[in-house]
């Protein structure tokens, strides 16, 4: 059972301690002035900590966890030589690649044991028409594995059949924000749509999904909202297939009488993307090796491909996100240490200021306890409300630098909560040594002083 006594000495303590530092408000908000700013870079801090977290994990969503991304290096040599070049000889002379294509795909899926799933896309920057209205999109032919491999799910309609698939059907499904233009108020849901000179039948829709600008930009992600996605074999019949060799008269018509130039070939690659997923994180780099050389044995060689892990990046960004929170919170200990010697010098003051009037209470039989628990009330008052006011800074903070700086912060009740615990203690510790001060003085001695 809770001692009664001992619950009223402490609320005269405090109504005491209370009392004092409405009297003395100017010295009390400067002293609790490193409280505030203590928890309110501890509250800051976690905020875009968590931000930081949420981020991560968000875009781990988007690029998967167990992915591999390979994409192709366009030949983009100036055809521009100098008039005075020689005939190049064999020797010196590129070696000849086929680019990224579907065999590649289909290779990597038998060859390699550690890989679940190949998904090969292709990307055209195009335009739709319905109805009148013309906006330009992105037509992304894809395998029949890129809807899981990328983590898309149909909100509305199905996935292409194999039906589809095989026979180069022209069949599309849709991001969110394309049904949104081009079909305000409805389902597009069976309806045609004009990509190019193709008309295609919508049959299916996909979830919306929310990508920043920062996720877009650090591991090249889409806007997926805004495309349209066909099978891969329908781009190939339907639209461009790239392995198919043109010639350019004009380039060949020039180059008969003068010396041999190497004429860039631009995107010869097939495909414009492979995203190989495999069974186990712990083999993705494993994987990415036998993988670089696979296909630089299938492409003679050269070296026109680039492999990504998108979760080694993430994992780099987190780490520097982590040095950064570290940054951050040292300054925020250093704020409360600060803050705390603060409460305790200006606690020690107050005790030299009233030394009588410690005298006096001990002479009228207050204990050492009493004088303990006295200024300890008014330590833990003080660390308490500058506390409380650290929260409101941190959080309007918290979403000043949202707002600002456009780094996502996310606010928890456990941050709070651990901030104003912290105070607490500040409070507790730094207050014990000016309480015991107070108490150790004579109560003779404390009378006699002036």
């Amino acid at each position: 059972m809770i001692d009664k006594i001992l619950l009223e000495k402490l609320k005269s303590n405090f109504n005491e301690a209370y009392w004092f530092i409405k009297t003395n408000k100017v010295r009390t908000f400067l002293t609790a002035l490193g409280i505030i700013f203590g928890v309110a870079s501890v509250i800051t801090m976690l905020a875009i900590g968590n931000g930081a977290e949420k981020e991560i994990l968000s875009q781990l969503e988007l690029v998967g966890v167990n992915n591999i991304v390979v994409t192709p290096l366009p030949d983009l040599e100036d055809d521009t030589e100098s008039e005075n070049e020689e005939e190049t000889t064999d020797n010196d002379s590129k070696r000849f690649s086929k680019g990224l294509d579907v065999l590649d795909a289909s290779s990597i899926s038998k060859n390699i044991p550690s890989v679940k799933v190949v998904s090969s896309e292709i990307i055209l920057d195009t335009y739709v028409i319905n109805n009148g209205k013309q906006n330009s999109v992105k037509l992304i032919g894809v395998s029949s594995t890129f809807f899981d491999v990328s983590n898309i799910h149909i909100e509305k309609g199905k996935t292409f059949s194999d039906y589809q698939i095989r026979n180069a059907l022209p069949v599309c499904i849709i991001g969110k924000k394309v049904e949104k233009k081009l079909f305000t108020g409805e389902s597009a849901l069976g309806k045609q749509i004009k990509v190019k000179d193709v008309w295609l039948q919508v049959v299916g829709v996909i979830e919306e999904k929310l990508i920043s600008d920062k996720a877009q930009e650090d591991l090249g992600i889409r806007d997926l909202n805004q495309d349209i996605y066909i099978p891969i074999k329908t781009f190939l019949v339907r639209y461009r297939d790239r392995k198919i060799i043109t010639d350019d008269l004009d380039a060949r018509n020039n180059n008969q009488n003068g010396p041999k130039k190497r004429i860039a070939r631009g995107n010869y690659h097939q495909i414009d993307k492979l995203t190989i997923q495999v069974f186990n994180s712990n083999e993705l780099k494993a994987t990415a090796e036998v993988l670089s050389k696979l296909l630089k044995r299938r492409h003679n060689d050269v070296l026109d491909f680039e492999i990504a892990i998108p979760i080694q990046l993430l994992k780099q960004q987190q780490k520097t996100k982590q040095i950064f929170n570290i940054v951050l919170s040292i300054i925020a200990g250093i704020s409360l240490l600060i803050g705390g010697i603060g409460i305790m010098n200006i606690m020690l003051a107050s005790v030299l200021e009233r030394t009588k009037e410690i005298g006096i209470i001990r002479a009228i039989g207050a204990t050492e306890e009493d004088v303990i628990l006295q200024f300890l009330s008014e330590s833990v008052l003080i660390s308490v409300g500058g506390g409380i006011i650290g929260i409101i800074v941190g959080i309007i903070g918290a979403y000043v630098i949202e707002i600002v700086s456009g780094i996502e912060t996310v606010l928890s009740l456990n941050s709070i909560l651990l901030s104003f615990f912290i105070a607490v203690i500040i409070g507790l510790v730094f207050g014990i040594f000016p309480a015991k001060a107070a108490a150790n003085k004579k109560p003779i001695h404390a009378l006699r002083s002036e």
